[in-house]
């Protein structure tokens, strides 16, 4: 039953990411950078110290005497992260929710299992894996394995945007949800993006002694009650502090660069729905790491989880992507090819995280 909770709500968390882009469709009138930042501050600025405070108890002191060195490094990852999620907006921008998704998030669930070991190859620490244990381990083989899998699906799913950028030229058709299909700078900014957005679960691994006291406080007072459903909560708090500095310096840049600063009070736009719309994709973004957390306090399994929220998240964005009909006016050649290469992805994934359940 735990195990199934734990999937069940790692469902609900990749439901939340995949689908988080999709109130920012209804935004009318603003430049993206404007929309992006609005319901940023939702994201990384007001709900996550409000699910901190709902659910644990006086938080703000378990990061007021926490380290000072652990702080700054968890708040670093979150700044890389945010780099990362930066570009996944450009990505999803640029090449469609579908497309976007797909290479950003197999990166990020790849890259995400590696670069830890790499780190730990140079730094050891009890009970963390190096590299050189993947290459000599069977478990370290099946997650190198889906590293190549995952390199053979992004290689597809690239082919398959250049093959809809023909198509859509050709047929004079624009994508059906206006997505600015850019294939070179979507891909430069997607493979960026999946490669720092792995970043938020080494953020997460930083600050886990603010994790494990908030867990401490909770058993003692819940005994018998297993883990703490909540505990990352706080974890999140500083983690995103760093994604909001990332991405309101560059949106500020972005709003002076552009003159879009305008936006915020334009009464020729739809206001109060824009707000509601950019605080509403801002709060399911932050919808998805909440239920994650949850997810892995029953699975007990930080990396299989995180392989496990990413195929979730890839499955609903394809979905969506679907459902938008941003295929539209393209060949049954380049339909097949995205589709298979979004398997090949998904592949990629689950034996990744097979070769986690090996080294269990």
């Amino acid at each position: 039953m735990q195990a199934l909770l734990g999937v069940i709500f790692h469902f609900i968390g990749g439901f939340a990411s995949g689908s988080f882009y999709i109130p920012y469709k209804q935004v009318k009138g603003w430049a993206w950078e404007s929309y992006w930042i609005v319901g940023g501050l939702f994201s990384w600025l007001i709900v996550p110290p409000l699910a901190a405070y709902l659910t644990i108890p006086n938080y703000t002191e378990i990061i007021a005497h926490t380290n000072g060195g652990i702080l700054f490094l968890t708040y670093f990852f979150g700044v890389l992260w945010g780099i990362g999620g930066l570009t996944y907006g450009l990505g999803v921008r640029y090449l469609g929710v579908a497309l976007g998704s797909s290479i950003i998030l197999g990166l990020c669930s790849v890259f995400g299992a590696l670069i830890p070991s790499i780190y730990y190859e140079f730094n050891p620490q009890p009970g963390k894996d190096t590299i050189s244990m993947l290459f000599s381990e069977s478990w370290g083989q099946m997650v190198l394995l889906g590293l190549l899998v995952c390199v053979i699906g992004i290689i597809i799913c690239g082919k398959a945007g250049a093959m809809k950028d023909t198509d859509l030229r050709k047929s004079g058709h624009v994508a059906a949800d206006n997505t600015e299909f850019k294939i070179g700078l979507g891909l430069t900014v997607s493979i960026i993006s999946g490669i720092l957005s792995a970043c938020f679960a080494f953020g997460i691994d930083a600050g886990k002694i603010m994790a494990q006291e908030a867990n401490e406080v909770w058993k003692a007072a819940n005994p018998g009650q297993g883990e703490f459903l909540f505990q990352n909560n706080v974890t999140y708090v500083v983690i995103l502090w760093g994604g909001l500095t990332t991405n309101f310096i560059w949106c500020m840049l972005l709003n002076a660069r552009n003159k879009t600063f305008g936006n915020y009070t334009d009464s020729s736009t739809p206001l109060v729905s824009n707000y509601i719309f950019s605080a509403l994709a801002g709060t399911t973004w932050f919808l998805q790491f909440f239920f994650y957390g949850m997810g892995e306090s029953k699975l007990g399994n930080g990396p299989s989880s995180w392989i496990l929220h990413m195929a979730f998240i890839i499955l609903v964005a394809n979905s969506w992507g679907l459902a938008l009909k941003e295929w539209k006016g393209v060949s049954k050649k380049t339909i097949s090819s995205i589709i298979i290469g979004i398997l090949v992805i998904i592949l990629s994934v689950l034996i990744v995280g097979y070769g986690n359940y090996l080294k269990e």
